[in-house]
């Protein structure tokens, strides 16, 4: 996704996405008295009860446990890179063994019990994703642009460059991604009449979105300089040189993915045991607990074993399921609950973020899709 349109993208999803991350947080009270712990709580106090479970369940797991597929794939790849370059002479190791080694992490972590546990991994997390996104760009500044580099587009058919830009679209989709558990985290927050829990959520969410921008942008914006259109989904991947830096910032990758996939996989794992326990009639234990959590974690593995295609994986997922939670539901929410005035500021920013957001649905799953086949053509299974 080159040049102007490219960034006026990816900077119009960072705003549309700040804002209806504000309103999320905003309803998250919004009924005096009770607090909607759960994305679909809030859409079934919108849409009913039936309705509002359709709408939101199936799309929010969706985004989770793709999520979960595409860092075991990030991991595996980013531990690979991390061989390959200690060990430039040493034995191919296929991919598919280091997405195993990152899952055998899971298969310990998964088992704390809830957001507070993990706490300390998703702020670790947190200051990884500023250690590589640093090292990537500065790496990529140092290296410097490449003799043969190209801005133009990959292919030269208007077919093929249209599905890369619809494929793109999902990528920026994908990036924003919070939505998601933003509910459930603030549930975490005590909250009070006189201090409600939205106050120190908004500040949570704007400091996020401030170290969103300072890892996404100039990566994005250096590697496409650096490299044209030869770079890598994962700029690091494209970079062999300072060794020190690049073996570091591939290290701080999985450190923050293994965080990452522990929050997103926290309402998963809910959602799982909730339904054995009260639709199968499961009894409530620490067995229920271990397989159930075990068998998600490697379904995950597997899936990711299976389809190591990151780009492909982010531009699917981006457009079919994170666009809707992320740019346009809860605008929908909003208008249904708060029914702006026709013509209103409000109600123009809304539907144009729920427009933004179903273009996004519309041509994101295309171009993902389109890539996931290319790549699978090409592909050898264990490779």
């Amino acid at each position: 996704m080159p040049g102007g349109p490219g960034v006026t993208i990816m900077v119009l999803s960072w705003i549309i996405t700040l804002y209806t991350l504000w309103q999320m947080v905003e309803m998250h009270e919004l009924v005096p008295g009770k607090r909607f712990d759960r994305y679909h709580e809030l859409g079934q106090h919108a849409f009913g009860e039936k309705c509002g479970l359709w709408i939101v369940v199936p799309l929010q797991l969706s985004c989770e446990v793709g999520l979960g597929i595409i860092y075991m794939v990030t991991g595996g790849k980013s531990l690979k890179k991390i061989y390959n370059t200690v060990q430039p002479d040493g034995r191919d190791i296929r991919t598919t063994y280091f997405i195993m080694m990152f899952g055998l992490v899971h298969f310990v972590l998964s088992h704390l019990p809830s957001f507070n546990s993990i706490t300390a991994v998703s702020f670790l997390a947190a200051l990884m994703s500023l250690g590589y996104s640093t090292i990537a760009w500065g790496a990529s500044l140092h290296k410097g642009v490449q003799p043969t580099v190209s801005y133009a587009p990959r292919h030269t058919s208007t077919r093929d460059i249209s599905f890369d830009f619809f494929g793109g679209l999902g990528d920026v989709a994908f990036a924003f991604a919070g939505h998601n558990v933003v509910l459930e985290i603030q549930a975490t927050i005590p909250s009070t009449p006189e201090k409600p829990s939205k106050k120190p959520m908004w500040k949570g969410v704007v400091v996020a979105y401030i170290i969103v921008a300072l890892c996404y942008f100039p990566v994005a914006f250096c590697g496409y300089l650096v490299f044209g259109n030869l770079v890598e989904d994962n700029v690091l991947l494209s970079l062999e040189k300072p060794t020190s830096l690049i073996v570091a910032a591939n290290a701080f990758v999985v450190v923050h993915v293994i965080g990452s996939y522990q929050v997103f996989s926290m309402p998963v794992f809910d959602m799982i045991e909730s339904f054995l326990v009260k639709q199968m009639k499961f009894k409530p234990s620490w067995i229920l607990r271990f397989v159930s959590r075990n068998l998600y974690v490697a379904f995950t593995m597997f899936v990711g074993i299976t389809f190591p295609f990151f780009g492909g994986l982010m531009g699917f997922f981006g457009g079919y399921c994170f666009a809707p939670t992320s740019y346009y539901i809860p605008c929908i929410i909003w208008l249904k609950l708060y029914k702006p005035k026709r013509f209103s500021l409000s109600w123009f920013g809304n539907w144009a973020c729920i427009i933004v957001g179903l273009i996004l649905t519309l041509l994101g799953p295309i171009g993902g899709m389109v890539s996931l086949i290319q790549s699978a053509r090409t592909f050898q299974f264990f490779s």
